[in-house]
Formats: structure tokens, sequence, C-alpha cells
């Protein structure tokens, strides 16, 4: 089945881009970056800003994820994928990062999701900016949260 990703979430003020990979069949289903319960990015990210992003409704935390300065999008615009995983990525298009980078005048750290978006780090070479990849917050990569967190917790140098 082929997919799409969403829009990105930016802002002018955008000083942290978060890039996955693809929206999971839960988020494509909900229409919203990270919907699967399992998944821990917004607990990851809430954590290392000081707030309490997941228990919040997905507008709100959208919200309060601009006021940290942070933004969203996704490496591939679309592709053929059964199911969720990464590793069935096939066909895959990617996004214009290098121009949506250009238009971003606070941006000062991409970081990416995970090892499969982090492939497309290269892609920013001498876009002027931090790259940083990330554990994913996948429940897929079983890594223990304590661990994902103390590689998220370089983000919060970059938040407003």
């Amino acid at each position: 089945m082929r997919k799409a990703s969403f829009a990105p979430v930016v802002d002018p003020d955008t000083r942290i881009l978060i890039l996955g990979s693809l929206p999971g069949d839960a988020s494509l289903a909900a229409a919203q970056y990270y919907a699967h319960p399992r998944n821990q990015f917004w607990r990851l990210l809430g954590t290392v800003a000081g707030s309490e992003l997941a228990a919040l409704s997905y507008p709100q935390r959208l919200a309060a994820m601009q006021a940290l300065g942070v933004g969203l999008w996704d490496v591939v615009a679309e592709a053929t994928r059964r199911g969720s995983l990464d590793s069935d990525i096939r066909d895959a298009r990617a996004n214009p990062l290098a121009e949506l980078v250009a238009t971003l005048p606070a941006l000062q750290l991409v970081a990416f999701n995970g090892q499969t978006a982090g492939k497309a780090a290269p892609t920013l070479a001498g876009c002027g900016v931090d790259v940083l990849v990330l554990s994913s917050s996948s429940p897929a990569h079983t890594l223990a949260f304590d661990k994902k967190l103390q590689e998220w917790q370089a983000l919060r140098r970059y938040m407003v």
C-alpha cells in the first residue's frame, strides 16, 4: 500500500526540526504524528521539556511543541509499505529537506528520530545546522526509555 507523510509542522521560530521516517499505520489512521499509544515520542519530548505533552490533546501538543521551538516532519514523502516497520519501506520518494531547512531562519538543529530517518542526514550537509541522530521513539526499537531519554536530552540546549 502506498503511504504518504504529513505536512511539516513548522513556523519561523522553529529552532529544532525532528524528522521521522514515515508515519505508521496508527498515525496515518489518526492523522496525527506519533499516534501509536506505545510510541514514546511525546513522552520523550515532554520529559526533555519538563512538560506533560502526552497528557494534552493533539492540537495542544503541537502548540506546546512549537512554543518550545520544535517542529516535525518526515524524510519520506511517500512510499510503499505493508504495516508500520521502517524495514518494510519500499520505493520511497524523499521530502525536500534542504529546501524546508532553508525556509527556517531560526533553525539550529535537525534531529532524526531513528536510524532509518538518520540515513537522510547527508542531504543536509552544508545547510549550516547541527545534525543529530537519536534512538527511535518507536515501540519497535526496544531500547529502554531511560536509555533513549539520555540521548534525547541533547535537544534541551536548543529549546526556547
